[in-house]
């Protein structure tokens, strides 16, 4: 049984099918990739696996448990987090205050402590800026905040909904370094990447959704070698 199991999954924004019966798995310790283009219904899917939409049809398993009907705080403390597209961050709240709500479900202060002291190791800069207002710092510093609100939650499922969007070259280099090291320490990871060749290089295994479903599948390495992928993928603007 795999860590993560989702199965023909459906999900819909009224009488329109975002999502028509995607299919794919995620074993623990893995880095996973879904990739495809822009309204696949990638972002969907994550939306979905922690409790924010609902399915029509299908089902989302967790350690072989059904987790699809739980409501998002549930499935939150069954340890599934999500740094979702846009960051989502509180503006006018500080670094720290921002962290300490990604781990709201907890009760444990000396632990709360310990993994803020851990983020800040991950991401010396909002150590340097605890203090600061999150408003105020630049798109990558603050999709590093949104990744260090979701660990606080110490989740055994990360997903990252676009992590490289509108950052520099050495920034996302800086955020998929993060995964790797993330992924050394025992976090699973789910990731949804419009850069489609950092996404393949990094991943264990990767799925391609296209139009709502899943059509492909395989190793990054053998994604990023299949010409299907490379033709509608790895064109020049999607590589650099």
């Amino acid at each position: 049984m795999s860590f993560l199991q989702v199965t023909d999954l459906t999900v819909a924004y009224g009488a329109i099918q975002a999502v028509r019966g995607v299919t794919f798995s995620v074993e623990r310790g893995q880095i996973v990739s879904l990739i495809g283009s822009n309204g696949a219904g990638k972002t969907t899917t994550l939306r979905t696996i922690s409790g924010l939409l609902r399915p029509v049809a299908g089902t989302v398993l967790l350690d072989g448990k059904p987790i699809h009907a739980l409501p998002a705080h549930e499935i939150l403390g069954l340890g599934v987090a999500h740094s979702p597209e846009g960051r989502r961050l509180f503006a006018r709240m500080t670094v720290e205050e921002n962290l300490r709500l990604g781990a709201y479900t907890r009760s444990d202060e000396p632990g709360i402590l310990a993994d803020l002291d851990r983020v800040y190791d991950l991401f010396p800069v909002l150590g340097e800026r605890r203090r600061n207002k999150a408003g105020l710092f630049s798109g990558g510093e603050q999709q590093m905040l949104a990744i260090g609100r979701a660990l606080m939650s110490r989740p055994k499922l990360l997903m990252l909904d676009e992590p490289s969007m509108g950052l520099s070259p050495i920034m996302t280099q800086k955020i998929f370094s993060t995964v790797r090291e993330l992924r050394s320490e025992g976090t699973t990871v789910l990731l949804v990447e419009q850069n489609a060749l950092a996404a393949l290089a990094l991943s264990d295994h990767a799925y391609v959704i296209d139009l709502g479903r899943t059509t492909l599948s395989g190793t990054g390495h053998e994604l990023l070698a299949d010409p299907r992928v490379q033709e509608a993928y790895l064109g020049e603007g999607v590589a650099n």
